[in-house]
């Protein structure tokens, strides 16, 4: 029988930037000060914001999050696409930039404009092996995932994705939690498709 039962913790906007772009924002030889960890092991949260701007307006105060990446990404939440004018910005996994939003980032020290980056992130659960294995899923396959609750619902398109190094957690974002009244610790139930 299948463990089907996984952690749900939710995902605010934020932004993972390269070495160039995080000297270009904060300043020559800068590097992030940790706030606190995340869940996901080496993943943290940083005492670095920026804001974010888009072709009608703009976000202030965007976390960014470490450790620093090969190519600078924001992730923003569906609701924020509408005070960035981003319309048609695409929801793609993390780290897949291809078809992304161009954006512009503004930092203490300066200024960056990215031809890509801008996405909304797809929904993901993070599986170690034999996390993926006890719940018979496989990396990058679909499934759906029901949360219960007075105002409980079945999310659909939830990438697995399968690394040595993670370990077992789903992420939805802000507005998926909000949407159905859970907050991080919340429980959902992996359904396969």
């Amino acid at each position: 029988m299948p463990e089907t039962k996984v952690l749900i913790n939710l995902s605010n906007h934020h932004i993972h930037l390269s070495v160039e772009d995080l000297e270009a924002l904060f300043g020559k030889g800068h590097s992030l000060t940790k706030t606190k960890d995340l869940m996901q092991p080496g993943q943290f949260a940083s005492d670095e914001l920026l804001t974010v701007v888009g072709p009608k307006g703009k976000i202030e105060g965007m976390r960014v999050l470490g450790p620093v990446r090969s190519e600078t990404q924001c992730e923003i939440l569906a609701s924020d696409i509408f005070k960035l004018g981003v319309k048609g910005c695409p929801t793609k996994e993390s780290g897949q930039l291809e078809g992304s939003f161009p954006m512009e980032l503004i930092g203490p020290a300066g200024s960056v404009k990215k031809a890509r980056g801008l996405l909304v992130a797809k929904r993901h659960i993070h599986f170690d092996p034999e996390s993926a294995k006890r719940a018979g899923v496989a990396d990058k396959e679909i499934v759906a995932l029901k949360v219960g609750g007075e105002r409980g619902a079945t999310f659909e398109g939830v990438v697995c994705r399968v690394k040595p190094d993670f370990v077992l957690e789903c992420h939805l974002d802000f507005d998926e939690g909000n949407a159905v009244g859970i907050g991080n610790g919340s429980f959902g139930e992996i359904v396969k498709k």
